[in-house]
């Protein structure tokens, strides 16, 4: 059975997690990652299953099926799965997630006021960007071998 990729969960309503997105798979040459938000079904599944609590307003990343890791964690993780240079990015881990997660929290907090809600235009969804993204029905059950808690690291 194939490894399952890793998943990265984020808010759909977020200009700032839409930018990110098209950032990471701009970059994802090796078509690591692939993805689904939050509100989807896929990823309220995918949320339960790992444990993450289903209101979070956080990125997510599951990894290969097995761990979750949220906020700071996950978007370095998420960076440092592009390769070189971004890989560089792993060296902000030996911080403290909650040391991290403070300016996390702190900018989440106010990214609605200072880069709105997302915007009705988005990325052309072509067959092969669509594939890049987890159908509604996904099964976490299908591709993962047992279920795991959030990570902060």
């Amino acid at each position: 059975m194939p490894q399952p990729p890793s998943i990265v969960l984020f808010d759909g309503e977020c200009n700032v997690c839409d930018s990110f997105v098209n950032f990471v798979i701009d970059r994802d040459h090796e078509r690591r990652l692939v993805f689904t938000s939050l509100q989807s079904p896929a990823g309220q599944r995918l949320l339960a299953f790992h444990g993450v609590p289903q209101d979070l307003d956080s990125m997510v990343l599951i990894e290969h099926g097995q761990t979750a890791f949220v906020k700071t964690s996950a978007v370095l993780r998420t960076l440092g799965s592009l390769g070189f240079p971004w890989v560089l990015l792993l060296l902000l881990l030996v911080i403290p997630a909650c040391v991290r997660d403070v300016f996390y929290s702190a900018f989440a907090a106010r990214r609605y006021q200072w880069f709105g809600h997302k915007t009705e235009a988005c990325r052309r969804m072509t067959p092969e960007l669509r594939a890049r993204f987890l159908p509604e029905d996904y099964q976490p059950a299908d591709a993962v071998v047992s279920p795991s808690r959030a990570k902060d690291s």
